[in-house]
């Protein structure tokens, strides 16, 4: 890779280590507050939230202001607001604060309009997989460092550590965007209006293809954040495991994600095509998930998981790259982080349902994901004959 590629995936490195280094610790941080599992699921729906807002918002301004300016200032904002959580008062105020970071780190459609600003469409696959593997490199080591930093058993000053650690991430990503993006705007390099907020939902309902790749999208997010909001939980019963050991799974996690988008997604992608990896993906994660329930084994469900993100890593890069292909070149930055919202959004609903489900049921959030992956696979085979269809025409 060459130019400000490279600089670019630092960029996501960083922003999602920060990010990811809280998650595992989340259900153990909502238990200082006594918590309940629903209160628990709200912690991680209410940066979804959040998250919806600012890729909107983001994303749009990005198309028209440029994506370096954007990027500098949400992961500053970012860096801010993981400050405030360190030292949050009451749950109540811990969740409003999720929602602030949740906003200002909804720029990874930025991050993906600015990668679709330098790659031609032939080489989107596999630039977003290496997006994704940037992405997944982040996830496991973040998730380690929260896990060895965090001490539970000393209540909420327990989480200082590793908290202030995720608002250094965040900071360290804003000053490597001052320093290291280049400034340019979007393919034309002038001033451009504004997009208007419903011109990316327009886009999206005129287009077949954007439409099933949104509902997948939607679908599969809401299965595999369902089972990283109660994993912490349902272990803890199993197993009787801590942070720690929650935060080395998601190390394996982590690291088996970035394996497969940085070596398996290009050949897969120049072999079968986007679609069918897509579908492939999805079967991946029906099994995995499928299964974590029936193999009661720890070292099992650690491969499980990993397997999990595996299946992950083929589809929704991929999914990414399709919706990329499709969107129009002056549009990404705001399709693209109506895509992220999208995620956002299904990060929001499914959380805090899927966190009611397991206290009626502790295995029963597992089996109901599975349910849901196999309307996705229905839905990326009906994508796979789409795209036949055009190309025989």
């Amino acid at each position: 890779m060459k130019g400000p590629l490279p600089l670019l995936l630092v960029l996501v490195f960083l922003n999602i280590a920060g990010f990811s280094l809280i998650l595992p610790l989340l259900p153990f941080y909502g238990h200082a507050f006594a918590a309940s599992p629903f209160a628990v699921a709200c912690l991680f729906a209410a940066y979804s939230f959040g998250n919806v807002l600012g890729e909107i918002f983001w994303g749009r301004r990005s198309d028209a202001l440029g994506r370096k300016p954007i990027l500098v200032m949400t992961t500053a904002g970012a860096a801010l607001s993981y400050v405030a959580f360190a030292f949050a008062p009451t749950l109540l105020v811990a969740i409003v604060i999720r929602v602030i970071t949740g906003f200002f780190s909804g720029t990874l459609g930025v991050v993906q309009g600015m990668l679709a600003d330098l790659t031609p469409p032939s080489e989107r696959a596999r630039f977003m997989g290496y997006f994704g593997a940037s992405f997944n490199l982040g996830f496991a080591i973040g998730p380690a460092i929260g896990g060895v930093l965090a001490s539970p058993e000393l209540g909420l000053q327990g989480f200082y550590t590793p908290i202030l650690a995720a608002a250094a991430f965040a900071g360290a990503a804003s000053t490597w965007a001052m320093l290291a993006l280049p400034h340019r705007l979007p393919q034309t390099g002038a001033q451009r209006a504004m997009p208007s907020y419903t011109e990316g939902l327009e886009i999206v309902a005129s287009n077949p293809i954007l439409v099933r790749l949104f509902v997948i999208a939607f679908i599969g997010i809401a299965a595999f954040s369902s089972v990283e909001a109660v994993f912490g939980l349902w272990t803890g019963g199993e197993y009787a495991w801590t942070s720690r050991q929650v935060g080395l799974t998601f190390l394996a996690v982590g690291g088996t994600g970035l394996l497969v988008q940085a070596l398996l997604i290009g050949p897969l992608v120049k072999r079968f095509g986007e679609s069918c990896v897509i579908a492939g993906g999805i079967v991946v994660l029906f099994t995995a998930i499928a299964l974590l329930p029936v193999l009661r084994y720890p070292a099992i469900t650690v491969a499980l998981m990993a397997l999990l993100m595996a299946g992950h890593s083929l589809a929704f890069p991929n999914a990414g790259a399709l919706v990329s292909r499709n969107a129009p070149v002056d549009r990404q930055g705001s399709v693209m982080g109506l895509n992220m919202a999208s995620n956002a959004l299904s990060r929001i609903v499914a959380p805090p349902l899927f966190g009611w489900v397991f206290s009626l049921s502790n295995d029963a959030p597992f089996y109901l994901c599975a349910l849901l992956m196999t309307v996705a696979f229905g839905i990326s085979l009906s994508i796979i004959a789409l795209q036949k269809k055009a190309l025989s025409q």
